[in-house]
């Protein structure tokens, strides 16, 4: 059989891939099962508005179609019922002179073929937190504000028009997260209020809530309140958190006592990221090396996905959803240089069917394959990246382009699909996205790694990033860009500002330009402890002046090529920050290109928007770091 050439020789370099296949949107996303197997609901998008379509799962014919809004932005959906759907949706409003993205709820019904709104129209931001959804899809308990000044209620919402409203639950002082157990019982509620994360508690639904504790911020059992599951009839439940090893595992909780009961499961290297809870028992639990992983502890469901890995030949296979029968389960597979397809397995019959492809019209056969590489900083640490070579040429000072992750805690890059880096490798330039101090997957200590470091250690990761690459032979170092996103974005402005000499152009979306003014902006979003917080997480030091760290304050030193980009409607970094750079940038000795697009936020919402910046980052590094 033949096969393609690899990456990083002459043989095969592949034909130019225009941008807007790489701008254009998964045909869908989110393919779920609903709970008796027969249908498929998924999203996708209609002369470019977002839709949810429901398929019949044997025969692949559509049978209901439902729009939101023009202007809507769906954030998630869940089956409530078989014959219900939830979605939440989002939209920018004003919020005290500043753009935010608030969340509603809908309801559809696929009987009655109509759509509802359900909660509260006014007041608060957050409309979508639900913390149950009844198993006949009749009801949803949702935790929402009264008025924006308010803390949150728990609301008993019927699913259908003009259903009713029930506040079942009060606001508590200090209380922002509910939780609620398998029996639609709330149980518990946590919230910080004068420096003590409080915790409210009851044993079941005849028993009233009582404040168990006040807990110190960096008390050791403050961890354990961070993500809970409560297992009705009992006081204990499963928590993710560290452990003595200083790993994050599985834990049985008792939440009366306050203790952990016992470790379900903890990965002998990895955190984990997320488990899956199915009638008050672990079911399965994720966790991220160099990409995303699942432990199954059921043997039998462990054998089943097994056996469907080996069937399908992509790098990654996962369980999307299945049925509550498991007479269907629903599959995707794909990997880094494959946006991936939806398979439906039919256990019974030992078959799998594929129900889409992703991207049809992107020939994956055609793209580039990242690989973790490792390499050490200037202060002895090792760090983890990502290494895509553009195929059909020798891995020998080629171009490079530095691509830091967003964030920039609590984040991290891994192997999976990327439409950035192979946009990038295609064109004929390496890539390398560094995974530097203070990104998510490697531990608290290394998270710590990145406190206070923003524009100096976590910068100097970078650049060491880029000396490796040169060391190894792979980049030119006179031919290296930095592009990214949000903060990302920031740190490409600042690569070119702190390190002329470094680097030959760098390209920003969405990114901070004014840390200080950032902060303030942040502030109205978060509490008075979670601000100071924030900010001692940025600034590091006492007294560190932000300033020496922001691009707006240091535009003036300008003079190497660089691209600014910017939505207009952008609420997570203000457009303000774009304007009063693009301003003072304009002084500077070399002042840089703009692009701004209107009716966009701090992600894409249009594949036109995600085109026009793609077209203009090629134009722009084609004219200032061609890769020929």
């Amino acid at each position: 059989m033949q096969t393609d050439p690899p990456a990083g020789t002459q043989e095969g370099r592949p034909p130019i891939i225009p941008t807007e296949l790489f701008a254009q949107y998964n045909n869908f996303n989110g393919a779920k099962l609903s709970p008796d197997g027969s249908s498929v609901a998924l999203q996708t998008r209609v002369t470019g508005n977002p839709v949810i379509v429901i398929i019949d799962a044997a025969t692949k014919q559509a049978t209901g179609r439902y729009g939101l809004g023009e202007k809507a932005q769906i954030e998630w959906f869940r089956w409530a019922g078989n014959q219900k759907i939830l979605v939440s949706i989002s939209f920018i409003h004003d919020y005290f002179g500043d753009e935010m993205r608030y969340t509603r709820l809908y309801a559809l019904d696929l009987q009655s073929g109509t759509t509802a709104f359900v909660g509260r129209r006014t007041g608060a931001v957050i409309g979508d937190d639900v913390i149950f959804v009844a198993e006949d899809g009749s009801y949803a308990l949702v935790s929402m504000q009264r008025t924006p000044y308010d803390y949150p209620s728990v609301y008993r919402l019927e699913l259908k028009e003009n259903g009713d409203e029930d506040d079942i639950q009060s606001p508590k002082q200090g209380i922002w997260n509910w939780y609620a157990d398998e029996d639609g019982v709330v149980r518990m509620g946590t919230g910080w209020y004068r420096k003590r994360l409080r915790v409210y508690y009851r044993k079941g639904p005849d028993d009233s809530l009582k404040l168990i504790g006040k807990i110190k911020a960096g008390d050791e059992d403050e961890k354990f309140w961070d993500i809970s599951q409560i297992v009705s009839g009992s006081d204990e439940g499963y928590v993710l958190q560290e452990g003595d090893d200083g790993r994050i595992g599985l834990r049985l909780f008792n939440y009366a006592t306050r203790e952990v009961v016992d470790t379900f499961y903890e990965h002998p290297e990895w955190n984990l990221d997320s488990a899956i809870l199915r009638d008050g028992k672990p079911v399965a639990a994720y966790y991220t090396d160099d990409r995303d992983r699942v432990v199954w502890f059921d043997e039998k469901t462990d054998n089943q996905y097994k056996a469907i890995g080996k069937a399908l030949p992509e790098d990654e296979v996962w369980v999307t959803s299945r049925a509550k029968d498991d007479s269907r389960v629903l599959i995707w597979a794909g990997g880094e240089a494959d946006p991936g397809a939806i398979y439906i397995y039919t256990p019974e019959e030992k078959r799998i069917d594929q129900f889409a492809e992703m991207r049809p019209k992107l020939n994956f056969r055609l793209l580039a394959k990242p690989k973790p590489v490792e390499f050490k900083t200037r202060d002895d640490k090792t760090m983890r990246a990502y290494l895509t070579l553009p195929r059909g040429r020798d891995a020998k000072g080629l171009p490079l382009i530095l691509l830091p992750h967003g964030g920039p805690y609590g984040v991290r890059d891994k192997l999976r699909y990327d439409d950035d880096v192979q946009l990038l490798a295609n064109r004929g330039y390496a890539v390398l996205q560094p995974n530097f101090r203070g990104s998510d997957g490697y531990g608290k200590e290394f998270s710590e790694l990145g406190k206070g470091q923003i524009g100096r250690k976590m910068q100097d990761d970078i650049d060491d990033a880029m000396d490796w690459a040169v060391a190894e032979g792979i980049a030119d170092p006179s031919r290296v860009c930095v592009v990214g996103s949000s903060y990302g974005g920031y740190a490409a402005m600042w690569a070119v500002i702190r390190n002329p000499e470094r680097y030959r152009c760098a390209a920003s979306w969405a990114g901070v330009t004014d840390w200080d003014s950032m902060l303030k902006y942040d502030r109205r979003f978060l509490s008075r402890k979670g601000s100071k917080s924030w900010r001692a997480r940025i600034e590091g030091e006492d007294g560190f002046d932000l300033d020496a760290v922001s691009p707006l304050e240091n535009a003036d030193r300008i003079n190497l090529p660089l691209l600014i980009a910017h939505g207009e409607d952008d609420s997570v970094v203000p457009f303000s920050q774009f304007k009063k750079m693009s301003k003072e940038a304009a002084k500077a000795p070399m002042p840089p290109e703009t692009l701004v697009i209107e009716d966009e936020g701090h992600s894409f919402s249009s594949s036109e928007n995600i085109k026009a910046w793609y077209d203009k980052l090629i134009g722009f590094l084609e004219t200032h770091n061609p890769a020929d």
